[in-house]
């Protein structure tokens, strides 16, 4: 499966979600591939301990802005490659405003010479609808939307479902809703009332795991380490491994 890892909005633990998922993946035996196209390179900081050494042509921009392979490189997990992002990202949509060579096809059309290496491919999207953005869910079997508390956040939801249905209108009638993941989660009257507003909203279309706010995963990111390698026992850990079952068949 290829899966996209989205949200409208920054600050909802979407790129925390794409690593969890592609370490845990990997962790339990898959080969996986993540690809960053949120120009921050978050997960890429994480995951690749020489990133600040690389340089914008090892990196997705290579690809999106020069038409170039993939540029993967192994992470510190086994078994876990990742392509990494870079800050020149941000220049897509200047760059891409006037071509008309498949800019919403870039990722795929080189993403489908090498995908057969691979038993998964994860997703990191940028927290906007943008050409890296389409790029992804063009390329995508399905899309994870992550959903933190807050009326903001909720709000976001729906200008991300208008974004998933433009694509599937234009670019891949195939595109599917993996369903919302709720994050961030704390024993708050706020954070109660955003779930619960979110099921009544999507209803079927939640996942019933639920990821609870946690210091572990700062302090993990902090120590370029995924959460299962950081402290699996955590409640984080525990809550991503769920999270992983629901969504794949391992």
């Amino acid at each position: 499966m290829i899966l996209s890892v989205a949200s409208q909005k920054g600050g909802t633990g979407k790129t925390t979600t794409s690593v969890s998922l592609a370490a845990g993946l990997a962790r339990k035996g898959k080969r996986v591939l993540l690809i960053d196209t949120d120009s921050q390179a978050n997960s890429s900081k994480v995951l690749l301990p020489n990133y600040q050494k690389i340089d914008s042509e090892q990196t997705l921009y290579a690809t999106m802005l020069e038409r170039k392979p993939l540029p993967v490189h192994d992470t510190s997990v086994p078994g876990l490659a990742i392509v990494p992002a870079h800050i020149l990202l941000s220049n897509t949509d200047i760059e891409l405003t006037s071509a008309i060579d498949h800019r919403e096809a870039r990722v795929k059309r080189e993403l489908e010479k090498i995908k057969d290496q691979f038993d998964e491919v994860i997703i990191d999207c940028p927290p906007a609808l943008s050409w890296l953005t389409i790029n992804a869910f063009t390329t995508s079997d399905k899309v994870l939307v992550v959903v933190s508390p807050g009326y903001f956040e909720l709000d976001s939801t729906v200008q991300l479902g208008k974004s998933i249905q433009n694509v599937r209108d234009y670019f891949n009638p195939h595109l599917q809703l993996a369903g919302f993941v709720f994050t961030m989660s704390e024993p708050t009257i706020n954070s109660a009332t955003s779930l619960k507003i979110l099921r009544q909203t999507y209803t079927d279309d939640v996942l019933t795991t639920v990821i609870p706010k946690n210091v572990d995963i700062r302090e993990a990111h902090f120590k370029q380490q995924d959460i299962f390698e950081y402290n699996p026992a955590s409640k984080s850990a525990r809550a991503y491994g769920k999270l992983i079952e629901e969504l794949f068949d391992v």
